[in-house]
């Protein structure tokens, strides 16, 4: 469901509601449409609109109107949506995303992360770490206290649930008066339904403000940057065998005659793709972060290691490309598990398998890894950032 039946005050009205403002030569309602339009697990698309708006929507809409379903919301988007809910009560489908119609940039990537946490007592929530620090304003606008800033997000829709129980909780706080949901995640917080986060996306940026209007508009025009800030790091890391039964390898645990010997878990996968990604934005490498010195990182799974980069890369508003692993060994066979280890590295990473390579390699018996002494991998990460390449 695409909520667009606000009046955008915000972003001025003198050329009317902000969702049919054009940027890239046609009206930020059609970018939004076309995206959910064209994903294959989208089979229906519901727009709640303002009663005035019918013909605006019309002329956005003018290739796919007749794949679309009209309803007219209501004075408040909590009233919206419930009306685009309802509508959508016959068909009652298992899941339903909610989507701010001014938000364009939403990727194919996001919805399908979005849809596949969906379960059917469970909402998913888009969301990216707060990368400001916060300031809580106290009397005459002096500043009362710093925020601490750990574990907060920013919310993004499309938000995604269980069609039956939001709707539910859509009704029933209808029924009571509560009209003061500033999203759909809170009314599911309130009704008792869990909802989890997944990785969003540092381009699906809400279009507030004329000027948010005036940038969408340069970038899709492709006059806001001619140099676009790609990055690629590399990660080197090799681990000896020791004594064991079993070696776990990007995030999978594979039976062996030795284990690999290390702090941790001793992914050596892993270790290198930590480094690749820290490498993008220039914060240090996986000892920086965490010291082989440290105890409590005996035994630790490296994952913990990759989460941690992640989160570093998209706080400073990093968008992960694709990664490239190259594990180079004798033995064991990494053929029959490399689905499984990219299927942890898509969960670990928030990008879909298509952009995740593993790639296995012998030494031809030459070298530490020709003896069958340990193993190494090699691992290159691309990831993009806001901005451009300074001149």
């Amino acid at each position: 469901m695409i909520v667009a039946a606000g009046r955008g005050e915000r972003a001025g009205q003198a050329d009317g509601p902000k969702q049919y403002r054009h940027i890239g030569g046609r009206a930020v309602i059609a970018h939004t449409l076309e995206t959910f339009l064209s994903h294959p697990q989208v089979d229906t698309v519901i727009v709640a609109i303002h009663a005035d708006d019918r013909e605006l929507l019309r002329k956005a809409a003018e290739d796919h109107h007749d794949r679309i379903t009209i309803v007219i919301g209501g004075p408040t988007r909590q009233e919206s949506v419930r009306l685009g809910l309802l509508a959508l009560h016959e068909k009652a489908p298992d899941k339903v995303l909610i989507h701010d119609a001014v938000r364009p940039f939403c990727d194919t990537e996001l919805i399908s992360r979005t849809i596949d946490t969906i379960t059917e007592a469970q909402g998913a929530l888009p969301a990216l770490p707060v990368a400001d620090t916060l300031k809580r304003e106290a009397f005459g606008g002096m500043v009362g206290e710093t925020v601490p800033r750990a574990g907060l997000h920013g919310a993004q829709t499309p938000q995604g649930f269980p069609f039956r129980p939001i709707l539910q909780a859509h009704d029933r706080a209808h029924a009571l008066g509560r009209h003061d949901f500033t999203d759909d995640a809170a009314i599911a917080e309130w009704a008792g339904i869990p909802v989890m986060l997944v990785p969003g996306s540092p381009d699906n940026v809400k279009l507030t403000w004329a000027r948010d209007i005036s940038m969408a508009d340069q970038r899709l025009k492709g006059t806001a940057s001619s140099f676009p800030d790609v990055r690629t790091g590399n990660g080197y890391d090799v681990h000896s065998f020791e004594a064991g039964d079993h070696v776990v390898l990007c995030g999978v645990s594979i039976p062996h005659t030795r284990k690999l010997s290390g702090h941790s878990d001793a992914d050596v996968g892993l270790h290198a793709l930590t480094d690749a990604l820290l490498a993008t934005c220039g914060a240090g490498d996986i000892g920086t972060h965490f010291p082989p010195s440290d105890p409590q990182w005996k035994g630790a799974a490296s994952r913990l290691f990759v989460e941690h980069a992640v989160a570093i890369v998209r706080e400073r508003g990093g968008r992960i490309a694709n990664a490239d692993v190259t594990l180079i060994c004798e033995a064991p066979k990494i053929g029959p598990h490399r689905e499984a280890m990219v299927a942890e590295l898509s969960s670990m990473l928030g990008i879909s398998a298509e952009r995740i390579s593993i790639k296995a390699t012998t030494n031809e018996r030459l070298g530490f890894v020709g003896r069958e002494e340990g193993i190494a991998a090699i691992v290159t990460a691309s990831v993009i950032y806001p901005g451009e390449v300074p001149a």
